[in-house]
Parts: C-alpha cells; sequence; structure tokens
C-alpha cells in the first residue's frame, strides 16, 4: 500500500498493491512518482524516527520560506480593512493536496465483472434455457464476538433489520451474551450461543447458509472451522472496524512472533471480502491484503460517542478546565484529513490567516489574553510538527497562546466537544464524508468545510453546514463573521447547527446498508431454488436511510464504547491450534513473552545438556544377534495389520453397516462413532486418525480427481464401496447416511437402529429400501412440491429434461420411439421420498443400484462434461457450479427402487416407526420393470464391459470403466485361460528342471579309502 501523498519515494514491486489507483486527474504524475508502504506507515502512525524529523524539518523550513514571500514582512505594520484584502488564489501555489490516491478494489471489482460476463456468455451457449424456481428465501449467518451493544452492533442491527425485509432469512451466532440479544429476538431473528471451549461453533452444517457475515476481529475462532473442508466454499464477508491488531503489527515482527503473523494472514485470506469502515484501515492492514480488501463507509460510532459527551454537560465543563480554557473562550477548532500530505502545514497557514482578522471581533481587557483560541487537530504529535504550526501563526499575526495544538486524534470527541466551531481546512478529495465532521455535527457544532464534492454532497450551504470555496479563502473569513453576533454564535447560526446534528444522526445510513446489499448480490451465488432477494429499491425508507434508533433506544444506556482488547484471538498460536487468552498484550509482550522465552531457552540448554552427557556416559552394547533380532522384529511389526478394534470386530457380527461418507475435517463431529457405522472419507486427506475409516480414493482412483469428486459427492463412495466388496464390507445388509443430516438432527436415535435392525433379522418387509430422511420435510422442498417439480426447483428446472436424455442416451432410444420416457414418481401416499442419501439395502440389492447408477453417471457424464468442464456451467444450476448433477444423483434412488419393484419403507428417525409407502399394487400400471431389471441392467453392463475388454479406453473418454470392476463372460474365460496357462507353465519347468537334473554330468570317484591297520605298539602293549 501506499501513502496519499503524491511525489513520494518510488514504488517497489513488493510494496505495490493494485487497490490504490490514482485518480483521472493525476494519474499521469503518478506514473512517475508512486508511493511507498513505509510513508503510509507515516501517515498513519504517531511513531517518529530520524527520517520523519527531518522530513518535518524541512517542510517547516519550506513553509516559513513561502510565508515570507507570501506575507507582508511586518505584522504590525500590515493594515486589517475588509476581508477581501485576505483572498488567497491556493490554486497558484502549486502545492501538493494528497489528490489522486484512492483506495479501490480492483481485484474484487473485476472479477465480480469477468465472472457476470462469463456466467452471460455460457449460459446464453447451453441448449436449454436455465430457470430459477425461487421456493425458499436466501439464508445468512451473522456472527459476533459478543452482544453488547456497541456501535457495530447498531450498524448490524441497521443492517440486518434491512436484509430481512429485503428477503433474508438470518441467523445470528455469537461467542457471548449481550443485550444485544434481546433486539436481535425482537426482529424475529434467532440467537444462538457459541462456544470455543465445548467446540459448539463445530456443530454447526455452515453449508446451508449461502453466505457467512462475520463481524469484529473478536469473531476470530470462527474461521478455525470455516478454513476446514467442507466449509472452505461458503462466502465469508467479514467486517472489521478495530485497529489494533493493525497497531500491533511491528511489535509481533520485533517479538518475532511469525507464527501468530501467519495465522492471521490465514484468516484474512480465507475471508471472501474483508469490509472496512472508512478508508484509513486498509492501509493500516496492507500486510494482510491479498486482494479481498472492500470499504463500505459509514458508522455509528460518532454518533454514539456524541451522545455519551451530551449526556454529561458537566464533563465538558470540567475539560475546558483541564485544556487550560476559560469559561468565556471562543474556541475555533480546525480538523483536517486523517492523512498525512506535503500540502497540510499550508493548509494550516491559510486557514489561520483566513481567521486573523477575527480576533477583532473577540476585544480583550488584556491584549495579550485574547478571548478567541484557535486549536488544530492533527494525527501527528510530534514536537516538529507543533513547532511549525506555532512559527506559522506568529508569522500570521497572532499572540503566542492563541493557537494551539492536539495531537491525539483518537480522544477528537474530547476536543470538539469543547468548541464553538469546526473549521474542516483539508483541500483533500477524499473518497467519502469525513468522520470527523460526522462527529462535530453530532455534537451540536456549527462546522465550515470546503467545496469539495464528497462534503457538499450532505452539506448544504446555510442549512446544515456552511461551505466555503477553498479557491478563494477570503469567503471563509464573510462566512465566520456572518455568523458571529457581539463574540457568540447567533441564533441561526445555532439553528443550523442543530439541523446539521439531526442530519448527521443518520449520516451514510443509506450508503452502509446499500453497500451491504450490493456486495452480498456480488458476493454470494443463489441456487436456483432460492429466491432472488430485493436489490434495495423496495425496502422502506425507514429501514433503508437510518439507524434502528428506535429498535436500541431502551438500551441506550447499555452502550459499550470502551476500546477493547483483543483478548482471547490475540495471543500465541500453540500446537493445538488454539489462542489462550493472558490479557492486555502490552503487558503480556512486556512479562509473559519474557518469561516464556526463558523458559523455552532453559528447555533448549538442559536439552542439549543431557544428550551431551548421553553420548560420553558407556552404555551397554548387545551382540549383533541381538541386533539382527530386533530389526526383524520391527519389520514385522511394521509390515502387520493394524489390530482391529472393539467397534470392528463387533461390526462382523451384524447384519447390518451403514457407511458415512465425509469430505473433510469439518464433518468430522457429525459421525457417528458406534459399531454400527463406519465412516468412509472421500479425499485423501481429512480422515480421522486412529479409526477404521476407509479410504475411497484409494478403492476408487477417480476420486482423486477432483472434478469428479465434486460431481459425485457421495455417489463416489457408493462406487467405492461396491468395487471389490467383499474386501471392505462382509454384512449382509448395508446403508449409507449423510453427516448433514445428522447436522440436522435427521439421523436414526437407538430407537430407530433397533427397529431397522429387528425388521432386517425378521425380514418383514424383505427386499425393501429402508429411508428416514424424508422430501417433504427438507428445508428446500418448503412448498411441498412433488417430485419431479422438487428436482425441477433445485436443479434450474431443467431435471426432467436432463433425466430424459440421460435415459435415451443410456437406452439408446430415439425419440419417435418412445416420446415420453421420464419415469412416472405417482405417490398415493403425499410426497414422501428419500433425499440425502440416507437410506439401508441389502448388499445385492446396493449392487444392482450401483450397476445401473454407473450406467446412468456414464450417460449423464457424456451429456454435460464438454461445456461443463472447459466453463463451469452446466444447465442444472443458475451459476458456476463444480456440484453441476450432483443434485439429480441425490434422488436417482427414488427412481431405481420406485421401478425396479422394490418396497420403499419409511422409518422415523427419532421413534422407529416405519410405514410403508408407494405399494406395489398402487404402482402396478406405473412401474417400468423392464428397464430396471436385474436381467436388462446385467446384460447392458456386460456389454459394456466387453466393449472396453476389446476396444479399450484409449478410442475415446469413457467414465464408466473408472467407476467400478469391469466384468463379463469374456474376462472369466481370459482369467481361467490365463491361470491354465500359468499351470501348464509351472508343470514344464518342473518337467524341464527334473530333465537337467537326471542329464547333469557326474563326477567319477578318484579312489576307494581303505583303512590302516592298527599299530604295533598297541598290539604289543595289549599282549
Amino acid at each position: 500500500m501506499g501513502s496519499l501523498e503524491n511525489g513520494a519515494l518510488p514504488l517497489s514491486k513488493r510494496d505495490y498493491n493494485p487497490l490504490l489507483r490514482p485518480s483521472a486527474s493525476s494519474s499521469s504524475s503518478l506514473r512517475t512518482r508512486n508511493c511507498r508502504s513505509r510513508l503510509a506507515r507515516f501517515l498513519l502512525f504517531e511513531k517518529v524516527d530520524h527520517f520523519h524529523v527531518l522530513s518535518i524539518a524541512g517542510l517547516f523550513f519550506f513553509v516559513v520560506f513561502l510565508f515570507g514571500l507570501f506575507l507582508p514582512g511586518s505584522v504590525p505594520d500590515r493594515p486589517v480593512t475588509h476581508a477581501d484584502d485576505q483572498v488567497t488564489e491556493v490554486s497558484g501555489l502549486g502545492l501538493d493536496f494528497g489528490e489522486g490516491i484512492r483506495f479501490e478494489p480492483v481485484k474484487l471489482i473485476e472479477s465480480w465483472e469477468k465472472e457476470r460476463r462469463e456466467e452471460k456468455e455460457s449460459l446464453s451457449a447451453l441448449e436449454t434455457r436455465v430457470l430459477r424456481v425461487g421456493v425458499r428465501r436466501p439464508r445468512l449467518a451473522v456472527v459476533f464476538g459478543d452482544l453488547l451493544l456497541d456501535e457495530m452492533q447498531v450498524k448490524m442491527i441497521s443492517v440486518g433489520a434491512a436484509l430481512k425485509e429485503a428477503g433474508y432469512d438470518i441467523e445470528v451466532f455469537s461467542f457471548e451474551g449481550g443485550p444485544a440479544g434481546t433486539i436481535w429476538r425482537s426482529l424475529a431473528i434467532p440467537v444462538h450461543n457459541l462456544s470455543i471451549n465445548t467446540g459448539r461453533f463445530s456443530s454447526i452444517d455452515w453449508l446451508d447458509f449461502n453466505g457467512i457475515l462475520v463481524n469484529s476481529l473478536l469473531s476470530r475462532p470462527i474461521f478455525s472451522i470455516l478454513m476446514q473442508e467442507p466449509f472452505k466454499s461458503v462466502p465469508v464477508i467479514w467486517t472489521i472496524h478495530e485497529s489494533q491488531l493493525a497497531v500491533r503489527l511491528n511489535d509481533y515482527v520485533s517479538d518475532g512472533l511469525t507464527q501468530l503473523i501467519h495465522e492471521w494472514n490465514r484468516t484474512f485470506n480465507r475471508a471472501s471480502v474483508v469490509v472496512f469502515q472508512n478508508h484509513i484501515l486498509p492501509l493500516m492492514y496492507s500486510q494482510f491484503d491479498s486482494g479481498n480488501f472492500y470499504v463500505i463507509p459509514g458508522s455509528a460510532s460518532e454518533v454514539l460517542k456524541a451522545e455519551k459527551l451530551l449526556n454529561n454537560h458537566d464533563n465538558i465543563h470540567d475539560m475546558r478546565q483541564n485544556y487550560g480554557f476559560a469559561p468565556d473562550d471562543f474556541i475555533i477548532t480546525i480538523v483536517g484529513s486523517q492523512f498525512w500530505y506535503s500540502g497540510v502545514l499550508v493548509e494550516h497557514a491559510l486557514v489561520l490567516k483566513a481567521l486573523f482578522p477575527l480576533l477583532q471581533q473577540f476585544p480583550s481587557k488584556n491584549s495579550s489574553n485574547s478571548r478567541l483560541k484557535i486549536q488544530i487537530l492533527s494525527t501527528n504529535s510530534s514536537e516538529p510538527y507543533k513547532t511549525a504550526i506555532e512559527t506559522i501563526a506568529l508569522k500570521v499575526g497572532f499572540q503566542s497562546g492563541v493557537v494551539g495544538h492536539f495531537g491525539n486524534f483518537d480522544k477528537a470527541e474530547n476536543v470538539l466537544s469543547i468548541s464553538d466551531i469546526v473549521i474542516y481546512g483539508s483541500f483533500l478529495e477524499e473518497q467519502a464524508f469525513p468522520s470527523i465532521l460526522i462527529q462535530s455535527m453530532s455534537l451540536n457544532k456549527l462546522i465550515f468545510a470546503s467545496n469539495l464534492s464528497m462534503i457538499t454532497k450532505y452539506v448544504e450551504n446555510g442549512v446544515n453546514g456552511y461551505i466555503y470555496p477553498q479557491e478563494n479563502m477570503g469567503a471563509l473569513t464573510k462566512i465566520i463573521s456572518q455568523t458571529l453576533s457581539e463574540g457568540q454564535i447567533s441564533l441561526f447560526a445555532k439553528r443550523v447547527a442543530l439541523i446539521g446534528q439531526n442530519h448527521a444522526k443518520n449520516l451514510l445510513a443509506s450508503q452502509t446498508i446499500q453497500g451491504y446489499i450490493d456486495l452480498l448480490e456480488n458476493v454470494i451465488r443463489f441456487p436456483s431454488e432460492t429466491r432472488k432477494p430485493n436489490p434495495g429499491i423496495g425496502i422502506p425508507d425507514k429501514l433503508r436511510n437510518q439507524w434502528q434508533w428506535g429498535l436500541v433506544g431502551d438500551f441506550r444506556e447499555a452502550v459499550y464504547l470502551e476500546e477493547r482488547v483483543l483478548g482471547e484471538v490475540e495471543k500465541e498460536k500453540g500446537q493445538s491450534g488454539n489462542f489462550s487468552s493472558k490479557g492486555d498484550y502490552e503487558a503480556l509482550a512486556a512479562v509473559d513473552w519474557e518469561e516464556e522465552k526463558r523458559i523455552e531457552m532453559a528447555t533448549i540448554k538442559r536439552r542439549l545438556e543431557e544428550e551431551e552427557l548421553k553420548e560420553r556416559s558407556e552404555q551397554a552394547h548387545g551382540t549383533w544377534e541381538e541386533v539382527y533380532r530386533n530389526a526383524k522384529r520391527a519389520d514385522r511389526a511394521k509390515n502387520e495389520l493394524h489390530e482391529r478394534d472393539d467397534r470392528e470386530l463387533e461390526r462382523t457380527g451384524q447384519p447390518l453397516c451403514i457407511y458415512e461418507p465425509y469430505f473433510g475435517e469439518g464433518a468430522w463431529n457429525f459421525l457417528h462413532h458406534s459399531s454400527l457405522y463406519r465412516g468412509i472419507g472421500l479425499g485423501t486427506r481429512g480422515r480421522r486418525p486412529g479409526l477404521d475409516d476407509i479410504d475411497a480414493s484409494s478403492r476408487l482412483p477417480l476420486l482423486n480427481d477432483i472434478y469428479y469428486r465434486n460431481l459425485l459427492n457421495e455417489f463416489g463412495a457408493f462406487f467405492a464401496i461396491a468395487n471389490r466388496i467383499d474386501r471392505v464390507h462382509k454384512n449382509a445388509w448395508i446403508g449409507f447416511q449423510s453427516w448433514r443430516a445428522t447436522a440436522k438432527q435427521g439421523s436414526l436415535s437407538k430407537d430407530a437402529e433397533l427397529a431397522i435392525l429387528n425388521d432386517i433379522e425378521e425380514q418383514k418387509h424383505g427386499d425393501a429400501l429402508y429411508f428416514w430422511v424424508r422430501m417433504d420435510q427438507e428445508s428446500r422442498n418448503l412448498s411441498k412440491l412433488d417430485f419431479w417439480s422438487f428436482c425441477d426447483s433445485i436443479n434450474s428446472g431443467n431435471c426432467r429434461y436432463v433425466v430424459k436424455k440421460v435415459l435415451r442416451r443410456m437406452y439408446n432410444i430415439k425419440e419417435e420411439d418412445i416420446k415420453d420416457i421420464l419415469p412416472s414418481m405417482h405417490s398415493e401416499n403425499g410426497e414422501i421420498w428419500s433425499v440425502m442419501q440416507s437410506w439401508v439395502l441389502p448388499t445385492r440389492s446396493f449392487l444392482e443400484f450401483v450397476m445401473f447408477s454407473r450406467m446412468f453417471v456414464d450417460a449423464l457424464d457424456a451429456e454435460m462434461y464438454e461445456s461443463h468442464h472447459e466453463t463451469g456451467h452446466c444447465y442444472l444450476s443458475t451459476h458456476k457450479d463444480p456440484h453441476c448433477y450432483s443434485r439429480v444423483l441425490e434422488l436417482l434412488i427414488n427412481i431405481w427402487a420406485y421401478h425396479s419393484a422394490r418396497r420403499m419403507v419409511y422409518v422415523d428417525p427419532k421413534t422407529g416407526s416405519m410405514q410403508e409407502i408407494h405399494h406395489l399394487n398402487t404402482r402396478k400400471n406405473q412401474m417400468m420393470i423392464q428397464w430396471f431389471s436385474f436381467q436388462t441392467l446385467k446384460s447392458m453392463d456386460e456389454d459394456l464391459a466387453e466393449e472396453f475388454d476389446l476396444d479399450g479406453s484409449e478410442s475415446k473418454r469413457w467414465i464408466w470403466p473408472k467407476t467400478g470392476e469391469v466384468y463379463w463372460q469374456g474376462v472369466l474365460e481370459r482369467e481361467r485361460n490365463l491361470r491354465q496357462r500359468e499351470k501348464e507353465r509351472k508343470k514344464q519347468q518342473s518337467k524341464d528342471k527334473i530333465e537337467r537334473i537326471k542329464k547333469r554330468a557326474r563326477q567319477k570317484t578318484l579312489g576307494k579309502f581303505i583303512k590302516p591297520p592298527p599299530e604295533e605298539n598297541n598290539s604289543t602293549s595289549t599282549d
């Protein structure tokens, strides 16, 4: 990021940020004179080094020299007659007033425009029209660190009320409670408590929400779950209004807390958009900018601070005394931009020169002590800057003590509260209305501002404030003189200030609310079953153009305005990945970090000493036999299978095993741990450690392709289990349950599990499909649509169209042969169908369903692949969607079970009660059994296997062979022939070996061994 000063030091490539773009008026000068991030820090922070001192000193001498030429040489000899004599042509000075530097979210805007352009082109190129059915409202989650009633809550309550009116369903989540929870509930918006200790925030299915609005740095813990699969795709808009983290970044670097900085960087990168309430904060957080920064100006903080001060008149009187002012002093405060640029001192000098004639209207008995007091409020508190202001004041003609300087911009409300009038003396054309003016107007102060477009847009001259032309500073003298009467503000001017106070109460409210509505429309991709929210035009004015003061009126005394430390979120990251609270950072850095460093150094030193002593001490050495034995034992232990746990042993004796497909660590909390269930991970990473979960990608290599893993979703688990099923599944029945059903409290209870097991063992329903998540009770089907209407609603109105095309391709049926090929899904029991892939089948029937599904998916992929793989768009979604036809596959089990004459039984997941639906006698004339029978499917499967076996897969792109086993009678015969040839080969090798042994040349014996006779000595002694 750069500073807001033209003509600063040259910008290196690593410091460049495309968010800072020059305006059209000054783009040519910025091509050769760019900015550095160092200077931005100089503009924003109060720490001053030698470079800053030299810069200010040089600027000071330049200003003194300039005004030595510009002003008369002797102040006492200078006549003071009319204000017109003070006219100054600012434009003729040729000074730099910071124009040209603007914050623009270039990457975000370009990406949104590119997406809209590509979406329009891709959808227009599709063969059928994409429709938005819109049967439910879009859902938003709003996350807070706490529900204390601060300026953030006031703003988000106003935004939430407008969004609810625009058509959003909103739910509020907070880590801590507070009075704001009552206000949210009064809007009919549910409030949920999150807990870091119990992991409550990780037991929520964030995929249920179309977008998440995260507010404040205090909400940082929620990102720990949003950075994990499967929640990485959920759009997150993070609103930050604090500056503490940016201020402390230098301390983090100096303390060596690189891991903490890295974690914050990951958090900022996870957010789809990071929203700030002014244009200063993006500069301060530039280290974390990855192109996702955005500014929606506007906040209620200035009004709340002003109300708190106005409710305490005694404090204002005491503050005047504390700042050294008399009760009858007339105080004029000069304010300006929060940015620092080279023309700031010149601006102050020109304003002071315009104010000099006002001394005549404030006569005093003591000429050395005038009633008129002028205070300059600035972000720069350095001594050189203060000295420069004092010198300029003396040069203009003010006596010592008339002009003062305040450098604490954070406490600006205190200075403004004791002022009589406020002058905005900056000539910098900023992008938003200055917050310092909103604060001044809220304090019922009469304001004077230059005729900048961003000010004249909200301030009407002579109505709620006064405007003076910056080209003619003498006009400022006239305007102020007209508002004074006998050394006090006139009654008319007080009325203007009062109107300005009422106007400031809701200033920028409409811009803020509309900004969030537009941002959500750009960030969120609404599914076809959701209604498009109102763009904001139809929202009532009382919700769109003002803060909701009426809702927070009863809680005004509970408003929390103190600056909060980062607390739980600004701590050292430990091995567990969480932050531990230690209190305020300064105390933490001064005491705790030093203590931690000493402990760590002592631990390392002790470990090194122990290792050295261990190397020097004598150790018992084993024999080579022991070393060899230990090495063999280690090899055997490495190659041994893992020891089966109790759940795995219990599972082998059960008639049923229910598999729970999942992808990523975010779904772990929704998986069961009993012997009836077994997890199956769809990705190579993110599997639960220490459990016997199945790695689906190792059983089905197709899932290593991210494109097909997203498309197949749970069907990838079906294909992985069915591929050589006898190696992993040995139970008579098989079931599946989506982790999202558990998240929605729709999983099987203990009673329901026992009911299914008893029904299976007693064979009450025979070869049946048991399911427990109903379509008519699903949140996507609030309108109680029938089967095909519901399928159309979640697939952009093209479900029937694509099913008919796929079946024609799959069965090779021409349209003239059978015109209506769409399977009938007639129901007499209501629209009770299975959704969310939660059902149980006999294992044999499951393999038959997978046989049908593989051919269906193959035909579906052949239909969709070309356009979807290239553009990411398909006619089953209104936007770019990696899960294009997964929603059609979600309902495929119903079509197969209905038309293959399976009994369908609904199981209540709470009580376990069962209800057979779609009885066979009611669908006799509705079923297409000849198309879904086992014989038909088996013959089609063998034909595909034979085609692949003979032609291979190199001639065309073909997904069917990659979804499971390729088997037909010819494969069996070829395998039998291979085994026979292998057997004959080994038999021939044995015969050849025997022949070689027989024909082997044998060596003849060299001679016989003759035993020598006994020695004579032995015989003599014996005699």
